[in-house]
């Protein structure tokens, strides 16, 4: 006897997961890329790096020895004169990366004022809690917006402090330029630019402080972050005593004055100096492929070539909702309609996941589905240190990878 099946029974049946193929049925692409690493962090190191670039390291020293402050002002003045920092901003090393730069600024500078926090992503998000249930400030709006999407930028007070991200590394979402942020404004302005910094053009006289990390756009390794403030972040932080205890990391000002030794070099913890080597490598390899510049031109080949495709490709998408805001470096890829109106969220993260492993396995791509908490789909890394050819090369392998793993 023939069980009946009701309504419910009969969806389960429509939503049965994907078959996936057990043999090849299309042709593998014939070009490779010559690099497969297209993570979003820690991101590709610059093109023909080599172990070999760190034999000059200062392994073994006091990095307070006159070679090892030597070595990190060195640092400091590629990197100010590359991204065309002000004279009167400092610019210095501070301990745990992009996430320890920001933290040292929230801790050190908040509290004077209300603030403002633009949260379109997962680590905006994570500023928004650091504010709101760590340092428990009373005074503080969140403006936030879907994934894909900036919040209104001009619903922004510039009376009150702003923290906010250029660009979204989660979300592949960056503000379109700085002509929204107030040139009057009275309080600060504090970015997070650890995947915008070195390959996207940033508006100093409208920050006040910046953050970023060697290990995006310079493909260096991690750990180390770097911190840069304007005369108004200065004068904000010799006139403010946080109302919270400050640990030993986070302080910047000494009975009312700057610590200026952080910005010369004089690092508050112990820096490695094989990454403090290879920061350098980045550095001096940026500015043989034309400084700035260079670096900007060679990001933005790696989005066209990704728009490219995405133009041609009708099952996927960017998750950057319009042109202007999309990223050049974290570019996050969505499935299009035409996958997400027959399958479910977790259909689509076993199709990412098969796709994944595909490119994994013939050494295609490494590292590239789509953060954990964004919608399913890709990301791939196309900062400065990826050249545009690896990523042209790339994009059959995802036709390839996608129609594998959906058995079309």
């Amino acid at each position: 006897m023939t069980t009946p099946r009701g309504p419910a029974q009969a969806a389960r049946r429509r939503r049965r997961p994907t078959r996936y193929r057990t043999c090849p049925a299309m042709d593998k692409p014939s070009a490779r890329p010559s690099c497969p690493h297209f993570s979003s962090g820690p991101c590709a190191k610059r093109p023909g790096w080599r172990a070999a670039a760190l034999d000059t390291a200062l392994v073994g020293r006091s990095h307070r020895s006159a070679a090892g402050k030597d070595r990190l002002a060195e640092v400091i003045a590629r990197s100010r004169a590359l991204l065309g920092v002000p004279a009167a901003y400092r610019l210095g090393i501070v301990p745990a990366s992009d996430t320890g730069a920001v933290e040292m600024a929230l801790w050190s500078l908040l509290g004077a004022r209300p603030v403002d926090i633009l949260a379109w992503e997962s680590f905006g998000k994570d500023w928004v809690t650091d504010v709101t249930q760590q340092l428990r400030l009373p005074n503080v709006r969140v403006l936030d917006a879907d994934d894909g999407a900036l919040p209104d930028l001009g619903q922004v007070d510039f009376d009150r402090d702003v923290v906010f991200l250029w660009n979204g590394t989660t979300s592949g979402v960056r503000v379109p330029d700085g002509d929204w942020i107030a040139d009057d404004r009275r309080g600060l302005t504090i970015c997070d630019a650890t995947s915008a910094a070195f390959a996207m053009p940033l508006p100093w006289p409208k920050l006040d402080v910046v953050t970023y990390s060697w290990q995006k756009v310079l493909g260096g390794e991690a750990q180390h972050g770097v911190l840069v403030l304007s005369p108004r972040a200065v004068e904000r932080l010799e006139s403010h005593t946080p109302s919270w205890p400050m640990p030993k990391l986070f302080r910047l000002a000494k009975r009312g004055k700057l610590s200026e030794g952080v910005f010369a070099g004089e690092t508050i913890n112990t820096p490695s100096m094989l990454c403090v080597e290879d920061a350098l490598d980045g550095l001096r390899w940026a500015e043989s492929v034309g400084g700035l510049p260079g670096l900007i031109a060679r990001s933005e080949a790696n989005l066209a070539t990704v728009a490219d495709w995405v133009a041609g490709t009708p099952w996927i998408d960017f998750l950057a909702r319009g042109p202007a805001t999309r990223s050049s470096t974290s570019i996050c890829l969505c499935f299009g309609t035409e996958v997400t109106d027959r399958l479910s969220v977790d259909e689509q993260r076993t199709v990412v996941k098969r796709m994944t492993g595909l490119l994994d396995a013939e050494g295609i791509a490494y590292d590239i589905a789509a953060y954990r908490s964004a919608p399913p789909g890709l990301r791939l890394w196309g900062g400065a240190t990826v050249n545009a050819a690896d990523t042209a090369a790339l994009m059959p392998w995802l036709t390839w990878a996608y129609e594998m793993a959906t058995d079309r």
